[in-house]
């Protein structure tokens, strides 16, 4: 992180559906090459460790409890890694069952962010499992000696560069007419981060671009978005990993579809926190 650059990078892992400790050693390694690589903000997809297309799995206890100790498992793999890393799971949380993205850091999991908008259209029928993600941040008991927030307020700050602030929102939050991510950027986020399991129709790929383009650009942001692909169930649809990262409305790197690439880049935090400053209806 030099002269306010960031790398950050989008990895869609191979997934096994409903098997959570043998996703979690794939996206460990998407982890280290892309911390290998300089990564300093590592984001995978909706629901990565147990992959998006378990149904009615997900209201299994034994999944749920797999999901767990694979995210105590990620966590620990990141104490001597120098990024932050966002993976998605399913969450019971006061009998309750979220879709959240996990931010990681130096063996630590600094807070669970759910899911705000569930679709229940078309073809995606989440409703069925999850619950709608609270604003106010909670806090949740992961195990007997672990307490942490859960909530879509949550903004992550670098101590080594305080301009960096970084937030959170899940595939069909930022499809939505009122994305969390607009009051991420108000409340001061410059980088959001997405999990997202958008699976393909045909030109949804056009929409797409130009949906996390547009985002970047009224937001005066970087949008990294990370979406699954390879390994998912394709009984219903099928998903191609059409990663994305965007800055300030120009995408700097888009994944080919349907390859399971991981793509880096880097964003101009300093950059973005000027065009903000001479915006003075960036209120």
């Amino acid at each position: 992180m030099r002269q306010g650059f960031v790398k950050v990078a989008a990895v869609t892992p191979k997934v096994t559906v409903a098997n959570p400790i043998e996703n979690a050693q794939k996206i460990n390694e998407g982890m280290k090459k892309a911390a290998m690589d300089g990564a300093k903000i590592i984001v995978f997809p909706e629901l990565c460790i147990t992959a998006y297309s378990c149904g009615d799995l997900f209201l299994q206890e034994s999944l749920l409890s797999e999901a767990k100790k694979a995210l105590l498992y990620l966590a620990e793999q990141t104490k001597d890694m120098d990024a932050l890393v966002f993976v998605g799971l399913p969450y019971e949380h006061e009998g309750k069952l979220y879709n959240v993205a996990a931010a990681l850091n130096r063996g630590q999991i600094l807070g669970l962010v759910p899911k705000t908008f569930i679709p229940n259209y078309g073809e995606f029928y989440e409703a069925r499992h999850f619950a709608k993600g609270m604003q106010e941040v909670e806090h949740t008991q992961l195990t007997p000696k672990l307490t942490i927030p859960i909530g879509t307020k949550q903004i992550f700050v670098c101590s080594d560069l305080p301009e960096l602030r970084v937030a959170a929102e899940i595939c069909e939050d930022v499809w939505t007419p009122n994305p969390p991510s607009i009051s991420h950027a108000l409340a001061g986020a410059n980088v959001i981060v997405n999990l997202s399991a958008s699976d393909e129709t045909t030109g949804k790929d056009i929409y797409r671009e130009n949906l996390i383009a547009g985002q970047s650009a009224r937001l005066l942001c970087a949008y990294i978005y990370a979406s699954a692909g390879d390994g998912e169930s394709t009984q219903d649809v099928v998903y191609s990993g059409h990663n994305i990262i965007a800055e300030n409305g120009t995408i700097l790197k888009k994944a080919k579809r349907f390859a399971n690439e991981m793509i880096l880049s880097e964003v101009d935090v300093f950059r973005l926190n000027t065009e903000r400053r001479k915006m003075t209806t960036f209120e």
